[in-house]
């Protein structure tokens, strides 16, 4: 898993004084001559310390506070993304974010409060990947309204600890919260919802379920396909692969479906059924003049796991190079996903480095509008 760490060294400095909050210089400089020491650094740590055995790749962080001083104490593998400043600010962590999504990191961990939290997400917003990137907040704030974080620093790195081991964590859009300091330092609590950050949740697979009513496969595999069907986007082309998952997409659309091969989709019309590698090739060589993309929905075999290689070997290392890791759609019921019993989805493209290369944490698309963060190895 390619993870992404950054903290605001100055989250929270401000609670120990009695300021109610610690956003803007001022309020940290008011903090600081009252005697008031950062706390970041250690709870930053508390979650970090769950990951030393279990984290292997290099986290990708921020020089210094901002990331790289507690991975150096913690002992982990770290690499440098940025240089921090001196004196921290929102702007900081703006670009820390911005260049954390340049190197596709997987999930971004952030220590803060909820100003850190609109930081992050004001920058998620501006890379476009506000909607993508799941992100797990370590809280270290003197406030904390917004549901982006864990109950503590260490739930959070158990969160990710669990997820590096395989078990799958549903993901959801959680709110963050704007707080008027000003009036919060008045003792009036005047908060407004800023905006929704996709946060992995434990357990929330199952309560998930229970809310949406679905206790069924076949309702399970319906609602994987409208939520498919329902974000295909025009002038995409789609190669619908073997399963009945996929096949339930098919459906959803009132289209034929050939269950056993690949079906070609282009503005939720069929434009081929049963094509084989060739055929693959020749439209994504036809696309490459017509300034259009492609994307590849397959699904899990029950039990086994495999979602290349066994049974849909018309998508050769060569079409899915083409087609590239990130324009792969992969669907699968949680009830197919908890059958696994936390080993990882599997990938036999016939080439072990495209292989190494698609592996990792990846959102799976369980339901509709519902995503489940699994481990591809």
């Amino acid at each position: 898993m390619k993870l992404g760490l950054i903290i605001n060294p100055m989250a929270g400095i401000g609670g120990t004084v009695g300021l109610k909050g610690s956003d803007g210089r001022e309020i940290v400089e008011q903090a600081l001559t009252r005697g008031a020491e950062p706390k970041a650094a250690e709870r930053a740590l508390l979650a970090i310390a769950k990951l030393a055995e279990v984290i292997k790749q290099p986290i990708l962080t921020v020089s210094g506070a901002m990331g790289a001083d507690v991975l150096e104490k913690a002992g982990m593998a770290y690499e440098t993304v940025m240089q921090a400043s001196t004196e921290t600010s929102a702007s900081d962590t703006s670009e820390a974010v911005l260049k954390l999504c340049d190197h596709n990191i997987d999930l971004l961990m952030f220590a803060g409060g909820d100003g850190t939290a609109r930081d992050v997400l004001d920058a998620l917003n501006k890379s476009g990947q506000a909607e993508i990137l799941p992100v797990l907040g370590i809280p270290a704030g003197c406030k904390i309204h917004s549901a982006v974080y864990a109950v503590t620093p260490s739930q959070a790195g158990d969160l990710v600890a669990m997820l590096e081991q395989g078990e799958p964590l549903a993901l959801k859009q959680a709110e963050v919260m704007d707080l008027d300091e000003q009036a919060y330092r008045q003792g009036k609590v005047s908060s407004s919802c800023y905006g929704y950050l996709l946060v992995p949740v434990d357990d929330a697979r199952m309560q998930a379920m229970k809310q949406g009513g679905v206790n069924h496969e076949e309702i399970a595999v319906q609602d994987i396909a409208a939520d498919v069907a329902e974000n295909m986007e025009d002038e995409v082309l789609y190669f619908i692969g073997a399963g009945t998952t996929t096949a339930a997409v098919m459906d959803e659309l009132g289209l034929t479906n050939c269950l056993l091969g690949v079906d070609v989709v282009l503005n939720k019309e069929l434009l081929a059924s049963d094509v084989d590698e060739a055929t693959i090739l020749a439209l994504l060589d036809d696309l490459s003049h017509k300034d259009r993309i492609s994307k590849i929905v397959v699904t899990a075999i029950g039990g086994q796991g495999h979602i290349f290689g066994r049974g849909n070997q018309q998508f050769s290392p060569t079409v899915i190079a083409k087609v590239g890791g990130r324009n792969i759609i992969v669907v699968a019921t949680n009830e197919k996903l908890r059958s696994l019993q936390g080993r990882p989805l599997l990938l036999d493209t016939g080439s072990p480095q495209l292989d190494k290369e698609l592996a990792g944490i990846r959102q799976i698309v369980t339901g509709f509008e519902q995503r489940t963060l699994y481990k591809i190895s």
